[in-house]
């Protein structure tokens, strides 16, 4: 029988001894970055209580599944992945299996019905309440625990202990939720209103990073753009903008990114920020979506394709080398042959460095799964080769005006196809493979001899 509770719970665990000391954790995440810090920061409460990490699920004592409900085939690869942990779980006595993220916030009936080997299902408001919800498992049976979006800002990802991937490079959370209303977008129903951090507990945050050695920090948010506008302090409400000069100026601090704005809020003071501070770096994630009017409103994206692309204009009349990245989604309903032009028209006039293209499927709970018009996904397809394709063209040329142009890297570590390779990026986020052993975190300063449409090959100055 599972327990359901919706009690508020305190957002900082109480002091305790470690009980699982040399136990082994294995987690397994799966979409965007804000869930890639949460598991960092479910990580590093395991950590806490004496938990050391494996590199699989057969060799773990808990394993935790963090979840993702962007598209439609992340609710086949979760069952499919739970599926082959109940083959594992009944041959590992003890094995506790716990299910979070936005698929356990949305479908946590579901999940907790539907494989009674979970012993515990928690939401994305319930992260630091993990070892506490697996201690209760252990001793009372499964439990199902989903707060709502008034938990506290103190239950925000950065404000629990971490165990990061490098120890050079970070995630800071800036907000968490999202006010827009997109019709295609489930996460204002999992991660729920926007609340915005103190300037003063991210910046402390971001002093402590660089003390620890990270010279490269990531402000993340469903839309940073919004950031401050829930916060009043001294009679005024803090600027995105000027979060990025007050971060860009922290001692140690090398690179500042962050991830994602929205067109309709992205504005000049953000780009003169971006251009005046020397450590923020010269790239931009800004999702287009779809390059006609009319999806665009279906999609409740409050702008326009030409509104988007004097956004875009702007900002590279502001900021000298800018790199930008984009997504796009194919088969919105009611898409025509005329629309899906208008979005080829688009790209080609923005000229992207990258996208993240995706194919739509509707998501239960989003006002266009309902809506008529579906696109066969045939179409779809057809649609979504094309766009592919121009977008490779497109980024090779970017990329090849690069070649013979020396720029600086952060080395991420060794290739994973060529030891003798190691992986690095540029400012502007751009993969660079550059010959020879150098050590994670360092930087060099590469020229670029070869030009593909993802990645950029150099050799390293003498």
């Amino acid at each position: 029988m599972t327990e359901t509770i919706a009690l508020g719970t305190p957002a900082v665990r109480r002091p305790r001894i470690p009980t699982r000391q040399g136990q082994g954790y294995f987690i397994r995440t799966f979409g965007c970055q804000m869930n890639e810090h949460d598991s960092e920061r479910i990580a590093g409460l395991l950590e806490a209580d004496g938990m050391v990490p494996v590199d699989r699920p057969e060799r773990a004592d808990v394993v935790i599944l963090n979840t993702c409900t962007i598209r439609e085939n992340a609710d086949e690869r979760l069952r499919g992945y739970l599926g082959a942990l109940r083959a594992i779980k009944r041959d590992h006595t003890g094995m506790q299996i716990a299910v979070g993220g936005c698929m356990a916030q949305k479908d946590r009936e579901g999940i907790a019905g539907g494989a009674e080997w979970v012993d515990v299902v928690f939401g994305t408001h319930n992260t630091h309440r993990v070892v506490d919800l697996l201690d209760h498992a252990a001793e009372w049976g499964p439990i199902t625990e989903i707060l709502d979006e008034t938990e506290s800002v103190e239950a925000m990802p950065s404000a629990l202990p971490a165990h990061r991937r490098s120890p050079h490079t970070a995630w800071v959370t800036i907000t968490i939720g999202c006010n827009n209303s997109c019709t295609f977008c489930i996460v204002p129903a999992v991660r729920g209103r926007e609340i915005s951090r103190r300037p003063g507990d991210i910046l402390a945050e971001v002093r402590q990073l660089a003390e620890s050695g990270v010279t490269e920090v990531t402000l993340l948010g469903q839309n940073v753009n919004s950031y401050g506008r829930d916060l009043e302090l001294n009679g005024r409400r803090p600027l995105f903008a000027d979060l990025l000069r007050r971060v860009g100026a922290v001692d140690g601090i090398r690179r500042v990114r962050y991830t994602s704005p929205h067109p309709k809020d992205f504005r000049e003071d953000v780009a003169a920020a971006m251009a005046e501070t020397p450590a923020v770096c010269e790239q931009l994630h800004l999702p287009l979506q779809s390059g006609s009017d009319r999806i665009l409103a279906a999609m409740h994206r409050g702008y326009s394709a030409a509104r988007y692309l004097e956004k875009l204009a702007m900002a590279h009349r502001t900021i000298a080398d800018l790199t930008v990245s984009t997504d796009i989604i194919v088969g919105f309903p009611g898409e025509t042959d005329e629309d899906f032009a208008a979005t080829l028209d688009a790209v080609a006039e923005a000229r992207f460095d990258g996208a993240f293209t995706f194919q739509y499927s509707p998501r239960p709970g989003t006002p266009a799964a309902t809506m008529d018009d579906q696109v066969p996904r045939a179409v779809i397809q057809e649609r979504f080769d094309r766009l592919v394709a121009l977008q490779n063209y497109i980024g090779l040329q970017r990329n090849q005006r690069l070649v013979g142009r020396t720029l600086e890297v952060m080395v991420e570590g060794p290739s994973r196809k060529d030891e003798a390779v190691v992986t690095s990026r540029t400012r502007g986020g751009l993969p660079l493979h550059v010959d020879g052993k150098h050590p994670a975190g360092s930087y060099l300063d590469v020229t670029v001899t070869r030009a593909a449409p993802h990645h950029l090959l150099g050799s390293r100055l003498p």
